[in-house]
């Protein structure tokens, strides 16, 4: 069927993966669904409710053949997406019919299934997650002494190393997967509330026995994976835990803008790229152009992403007493999309820090055209010793300093500060002294020894804890 006269979201056509799409599919959604129904009539069962193995098995029989077009037939009826799709069931188990969702409301399938979806793709952007952070340690690790010129307001600054200046982006995803991994460790479900929170229908149905209703919160839950549920809710889970999974999502996005901003940067001064495909195009007007259209494209989705998590938090926020329904429409537009962005992201990330192509030659021409500047306190100490005026060098070395940075940046020429202190006798050194003295490795600090330190120490045993989900490889589908 052609499908290229209606809208497809970018997000699945181009960007995020068929394990993150698939996810939040119809298909995982309903069969959740059915899944909780049979948690539910099984924890009934065990609690002494009239329900026989026979329906629970014709229930279990028809979990994965969903018949679609009953339930879209009956919704066109009834516009009740989760009565539908109880109609449907119960067409496909006329035995077990009567006892789809016992007791239940519309959130007890549609919240739980959202808390459960949502922890598994929290789990799987970790797993992105630790691949990037893996991938930055080893080209941190490879270029741990190589010197750069550091930059503070994107002006030259003290050097350090193309290995140091990774970590950075790697503390900054650390620090993002200790979100996650606490985001996760307090996964809990909805349970089994009722209308208002106060499972009032729960306590109906097993004849006043509140340990019953108490027993069929937490079975149903351990049923479906979970450990725990919220003590407390209205009808629906707060809110809150939307925004503060969307906010996990933010801040993975701002990490990786960050990246992929200093690497256009590091790009536009021909030191560092992005991969460039033999064929590919950076330009349609330019043939020579090497456009950063990967970490433009990480740029994009990343605004998109934090700018998103701004969603829940204000539905969260706007919420009344124990239910609205203004949160239906936005939640299921605005969290898929947080994970599909966020999915994305951390593919073009990896693609990214998998193929980064590294320019020597052109780092330390920029080293060298500064590092003269950047000397001058060692090239002062070192005529001190020789019988200088400290104070008078420290004058010579201003005003030296000054007329060399107007010949750079008024006459184009080169850095010809190191020979007006050559030819200052005062100064007492030669040019042969003066080279000595600018040697890249001497003014990078301890930039090589933090940079081992912090993978061995900091990242090496997250890279451990995740081992079996390390080796992933992400090629761009465009």
């Amino acid at each position: 069927m052609d499908n290229t006269n209606t809208y497809k979201s970018p997000l699945c056509s181009r960007y995020a993966s068929r394990e993150m799409q698939e996810l939040f599919s119809e298909d995982k959604k309903f069969k959740t669904w059915r899944k909780l129904w049979i948690a539910l009539a099984e924890t009934e069962k065990e609690l002494g409710i009239n329900i026989t193995d026979e329906q629970i098995e014709e229930l279990k029989a028809n979990a994965e053949n969903i018949n679609y077009d009953v339930a879209r037939a009956r919704e066109k009826e009834v516009r009740h997406d989760v009565m539908s799709h109880v109609y449907a069931y119960g067409v496909q188990c006329p035995k077990a019919k009567g006892i789809i969702h016992l007791g239940a409301t519309s959130c007890y399938v549609g919240d739980n299934t959202d808390i459960i979806i949502m922890t598994e793709a929290l789990k799987l952007v970790r797993k992105r997650l630790v691949n990037v952070i893996a991938k930055l340690s080893e080209f941190a690790l490879e270029y741990k002494d190589m010197p750069t010129l550091g930059f503070t307001h994107f002006q030259p600054a003290q050097l350090t190393t193309v290995g140091k200046r990774a970590t950075l982006w790697i503390q900054d995803l650390l620090m993002d997967l200790e979100d996650l991994e606490h985001q996760i460790s307090k996964a809990r479900l909805l349970g089994s509330k009722g209308t208002t929170g106060t499972q009032a229908s729960f306590l109906e149905l097993f004849g006043g026995d509140h340990e019953k209703v108490k027993k069929a919160d937490i079975k149903i839950a351990e049923k479906m994976g979970f450990s725990a549920v919220f003590a407390v809710s209205g009808q629906t889970y707060s809110r809150k835990l939307d925004s503060q999974i969307l906010a996990v999502l933010s801040s993975v996005a701002q990490s990786a803008y960050k990246f992929s901003n200093d690497l256009r940067l590091l790009q536009h001064l021909k030191e560092i790229e992005e991969p460039f495909g033999k064929n590919q195009i950076g330009s349609s007007a330019m043939a020579y152009k090497r456009n950063p259209m990967r970490s433009e494209r990480i740029g994009a989705l990343c605004r998109y992403v934090i700018v998103d998590s701004l969603n829940p938090a204000i539905t969260a926020s706007t919420q009344w007493f124990e239910r609205t329904l203004d949160d239906s429409a936005n939640k299921r537009i605005s969290v898929p999309e947080a994970f599909l962005a966020t999915d994305a992201i951390l593919s073009i990330f990896l693609n990214v820090a998998d193929g980064l192509v590294v320019y020597p030659k052109v780092i330390h021409s920029h080293i060298m055209s500064e590092l003269p500047f950047m000397a001058t306190e060692n090239i002062m100490m070192r005529a001190s010793l020789k019988g200088g005026d400290r104070q008078e060098l420290h004058e010579k070395i201003r005003v030296y300093s000054m007329e060399a940075a107007k010949v750079v940046k008024m006459e184009g020429k080169p850095n010809d500060l190191l020979e007006r202190i050559a030819n200052d006798k005062s100064f007492n050194l030669d040019k042969n002294e003066l080279d000595a003295l600018l040697n890249p490795e001497d003014y990078v600090g301890r930039a090589p020894e933090q940079t081992e330190e912090f993978i061995s120490e900091c990242v090496n045993p997250v890279l451990e804890k995740y081992k079996e989900e390390l080796g992933e490889k992400a090629e761009l589908s465009v």
